[in-house]
C-alpha cells in the first residue's frame, strides 16, 4: 500500500485511508512482517480506501468532520478473501465484493479530487490487501500456496481509519463509522 517507489521510503506527514481486517493477521502476518513495507511501519493487514491523501498538516476539524460525514453515508458491509491476486511485484489477497471499497474511495476522490488514489499511477484502483512485494516467481508460487491454505477469510467492515505516518511509523490519527 503506502511506499513510494523510492526504497519503500515513507515520510513523516504522509496520510491514508485504510480499512484494517483484523481477521486476515493469522493467514498474512508473517509474510507481511517479512515482505510488505508498510507492515513493518506499523500498518496492520488492510485494504487501501485512498493512499496518499492530504498531508498531515492540511487535516484538520473540518477535515475530520467531513469524512465523517462522507463516510457515515456508506452502509458497513460483509467481505471475504477467497483467493489471490497479482499485480508486477505484488501478491495481495481479493477482496470479495471489491465495490464497497471502490464505492468509499470515490466518495472521497469526489470530495478531494486532488487527492487520485496512488497519486494517478494507476488507471484502476484495484482493491485489494498487499501481502507481499518485490517477489520472484518462486517466492510468489510459495507465498500463494501458503496463503490459499489459510482462506477464506471474511470480516464486516464497519469503519475507516485515517493513519499519519511520523517520521517512523505509520499511526492510527482517526476512526470513521459507516453507517
Amino acid at each position: 500500500m503506502m511506499e513510494d517507489n523510492n526504497s519503500h521510503g515513507f515520510h513523516a506527514g504522509q496520510s491514508g485511508l485504510v480499512v484494517r481486517v483484523p481477521e486476515a493477521e493469522p493467514a498474512v502476518r508473517a509474510w507481511r512482517e517479512r515482505l510488505d513495507p508498510s507492515a513493518r511501519a506499523g500498518v496492520p493487514a488492510h485494504v487501501t480506501v485512498l493512499f496518499p491523501f492530504l498531508d498531515a498538516d492540511r487535516i484538520d476539524q473540518d477535515v475530520h468532520d467531513t469524512l465523517g460525514e462522507v463516510f457515515g453515508r456508506h452502509p458497513s458491509f460483509e467481505v471475504r478473501f477467497e483467493r489471490c491476486g497479482r499485480f508486477p511485484g505484488l501478491l495481495y489477497l481479493v477482496p470479495d465484493p471489491d465495490t464497497p471499497f471502490r464505492d468509499l474511495t470515490e466518495a472521497v476522490v469526489e470530495r478531494w479530487p486532488d487527492t487520485p488514489p496512488y497519486g494517478g499511477k494507476y488507471g484502476d484502483a484495484v482493491p485489494h490487501l498487499t501481502v507481499a512485494q518485490d517477489l520472484d516467481e518462486a517466492a510468489v508460487e510459495r507465498a500463494e500456496a501458503d496463503l490459499l491454505s489459510r482462506l477464506p477469510v471474511g470480516t464486516r467492515v464497519s469503519a475507516v481509519d485515517l493513519v499519519v505516518h511520523d517520521g517512523t511509523r505509520w499511526r492510527l490519527r482517526a476512526s470513521f463509522a459507516l453507517r
